[in-house]
C-alpha cells in the first residue's frame, strides 16, 4: 500500500490537467477542422503535447496564451497542416473557460481545512485569478510562472516557490498529474515527498512518488 512518509508543511500543487480539467482536444479538434481523420487526430494529440512542453523548456517566461499558439504552430507545420489564424487566443479563451475536475473540490476543501495549500502553475497570473476560485478551496499561495519569470520543469520555477514559501524541498508534498513537468524535476531538486494523480498524461516513471487515483486517496493517506 502507498505511504505518505511524513506531514509535510505545506501541499503544493499543479493547477492545470491536476486540479482543473485541461479539456485542449475539443478546441484542437475545432480549430483543424476537417484537416485530420479521427484517428491521425489520436496521434496529433500526443504530438501537440510533447510540442506544449518543448515550447516551456526556454530560458525565460513569456505569456502563456504565446506559448499555446506558437506550440500548436510548430506541430501543425511539422505534421504539414493549416494554422488557423488567432489560435492562441483561442486556445486562451478556452483555458480561462474550464472547470475543476468533478472529483476535485470536494476533497481539496477537506485538505485545506487541514494544511497551508499551494499552487505552482504553468499559466499567467490573469489566468489563475479566474481558475482558482472555481476550485472552492482557500490557498495559502498562488504561484505562476509569470512571477517566477519561469516555466515548469525549470528548475527556477520550483526554487522561486520554495524561496518565497520559505521553506525546505523535504518539507512539502507535491501533488501534479505530471511526470515530466513536476515529477521529475522534483527529485532532482530533493522534492522526494511527491504524489502522482494519474489521469493517464504521461508513461509511468520510476521516480519515487506515491499514485493515487483520487484525491480522495490522498486524504487517505494522510489520515483525514
Amino acid at each position: 500500500m502507498p505511504e505518505i512518509k511524513i506531514r509535510p508543511d505545506y501541499i503544493t500543487f499543479d493547477c492545470y490537467g491536476t486540479l482543473i480539467n485541461f479539456e485542449i482536444q475539443s478546441t484542437t479538434r475545432r480549430l483543424l477542422g476537417d484537416q485530420l481523420t479521427a484517428e491521425e487526430f489520436k496521434a496529433f494529440v500526443p504530438a501537440f503535447r510533447a510540442y506544449r512542453y518543448d515550447q516551456v523548456c526556454g530560458d525565460s517566461y513569456y505569456a502563456y496564451e504565446q506559448v499555446l499558439e506558437d506550440s500548436f504552430t510548430r506541430v501543425c507545420r511539422r505534421w504539414g497542416l493549416q494554422v488557423p489564424e488567432g489560435s492562441g487566443k483561442e486556445f486562451g479563451d478556452a483555458v480561462r473557460s474550464w472547470g475543476p475536475h468533478a472529483d476535485i473540490p470536494t476533497p481539496l476543501k477537506k485538505l485545506a481545512g487541514e494544511f497551508p495549500l499551494v499552487i505552482l502553475s504553468n499559466a499567467d497570473d490573469a489566468f489563475l485569478d479566474i481558475s482558482v476560485p472555481r476550485l472552492g478551496a482557500d490557498f495559502h499561495a498562488v504561484y505562476t510562472a509569470e512571477q517566477a519569470g519561469a516555466y515548469k520543469p525549470r528548475y527556477k520555477a520550483f526554487e522561486y516557490m520554495l524561496d518565497s514559501l520559505g521553506t525546505q524541498p523535504d518539507k512539502i508534498l507535491h501533488v501534479s498529474s505530471h511526470t515530466r513537468y513536476d515529477i521529475m524535476p522534483c527529485a532532482d531538486l530533493g522534492i522526494t515527498n511527491t504524489v502522482l494523480l494519474d489521469r493517464g498524461y504521461d508513461p509511468p516513471s520510476t521516480y519515487g512518488y506515491v499514485r493515487v487515483e483520487s484525491l480522495d486517496e490522498l486524504n487517505t493517506l494522510l489520515g483525514l
